[in-house]
């Protein structure tokens, strides 16, 4: 890729638009984490001490191209300011004479945020009139909220072909990470994909069997493969009429040299809820009146060694039904083995997807990995060999 970083940019007395996710939790008008805020704090503040002016440009919630004014950002300004170090200045709008106005007072030294982007249906419509108003603000583009580079909006795309552009620090780091993991990634690469259904990840699983060399397959993902193999798994959650789609996956790892680790052995029960009576039985020995709820031990084991033998890791997916011990067990015991050779310094590991974070936050083993994308919907959608509009943008050669 060709995009630039802030350090090849010019940023001294120019007014920087800098796209962000601050998509917060707020109740009463408090933001309650401010954990998205503080991870944009590097750009803003690097911006700042090269004498650059930032403006935020945002969205919050879904507003459908209205005003809506719960869906405000000027509730942010206080959390932005203990984050920042110094004043926010807040615009009533994001274009026309309220942000115009706002920009040419801003001070040097300050922050300007800018009223959420959505309350303007040509956002979302990628309008290039939207496009050209934003663009009108500012003297230079910095994305540095790649959670939303996969949408082809005004402020994410539109923008960047408009005026000198680069990725700022969180867009950087993440776009390294993912280029470590996928792009040029030290090999064996292992994948672990895991959740509910094979029917949301159908592009996903196929881009990966072309690409790494070890897919770990869990959750109710692994009991549709294995109905497809034809063994009976009672009362388990699977997706039957997907049987011939993970067939073919099947069909297409084998010829690409990809191996596929689905789990020998198996832990059910005969109802779903915290500290319910379980037991441990092979794959293909699952009760009619059972359910299997998380991967056994001797398929743990598996992973563990598939892990040690692997150079790159990419996980997205719980192995079981994380929610409720003990069926997070397989995938506690997993990643704990994973952050423990990362921490040693044998894999890099990259971690993403809601229910990814959440089970690996839950297992305490987050902070050990390489690299843990909280970018949803973008991290998917990298993972499933797509375009990102919002990075392609960035990828300039001027």
């Amino acid at each position: 890729m060709a995009w630039k970083t802030l350090d090849e940019m010019d940023l001294a007395g120019k007014v920087v638009l800098v796209r962000v996710d601050i998509n917060v939790p707020v109740e009463n008008g408090v933001v309650t984490d401010a954990t998205r805020i503080e991870k944009i704090a590097p750009t803003v503040k690097f911006i700042m001490a090269q004498g650059g002016k930032p403006v935020l440009l945002a969205h919050f919630g879904r507003p459908k191209g209205k005003v809506v004014p719960e869906m405000s950002l000027r509730p942010l300004v206080p959390a932005l300011e203990a984050a920042m170090g110094c004043p926010v200045r807040f615009a009533e709008d994001c274009i026309g004479g309220p942000a115009k106005r706002a920009v040419a007072a801003l001070a040097e030294g300050e922050v300007l945020l800018l009223e959420n982007t959505r309350f303007h249906a040509g956002e979302e419509k990628n309008d290039p009139q939207m496009s050209a108003s934003l663009a009108a603000l500012g003297e230079v583009y910095v994305n540095d909220a790649f959670s939303a580079a996969h949408r082809a909006h005004s402020s994410t795309e539109g923008v960047a072909h408009l005026l000198p552009s680069a990725a700022g620090r969180l867009m950087e780091a993440e776009l390294k990470a993912l280029e470590a993991a996928l792009g040029n990634p030290a090999r064996p690469v292992t994948a672990v994909v895991g959740g509910a259904k094979v029917s949301t990840k159908l592009d996903l699983l196929g881009n990966l069997v072309a690409k790494v060399d070890n897919l770990v397959i869990g959750g109710g993902m692994a009991n549709t493969f294995l109905v497809a193999q034809g063994i009976d798994i009672g009362k388990s959650l699977a997706e039957h009429d997907m049987a011939e789609t993970a067939r073919e996956i099947l069909g297409k790892a084998e010829a690409a040299g990809c191996r596929i680790v689905l789990p020998s052995d198996v832990v059910v029960a005969r109802e779903f809820k915290a500290g319910a009576e379980n037991e441990v039985v092979a794959a293909t020995a699952c009760p009619s009146d059972a359910m299997i709820l998380d991967a056994g031990p001797d398929a743990v084991a598996e992973i563990i060694r598939v892990f040690e033998a692997s150079k790159t890791l990419i996980w997205n997916g719980p192995l079981g039904a994380f929610e409720i011990a003990p069926f997070d067990t397989a995938t506690n015991a997993a990643a704990a083995r994973a952050a423990e050779l990362t921490e040693a310094g044998g894999l890099t590991s990259v971690a993403g997807g809601g229910d990814t974070v959440a089970a690996l936050n839950k297992s305490g083993a987050a902070a050990k990995f390489s690299y843990i994308s909280t970018a949803g919907g973008a991290f998917l959608e990298w993972m499933e060999g797509k375009e990102l509009p919002g990075v392609a943008a960035l990828d300039q050669d001027d």
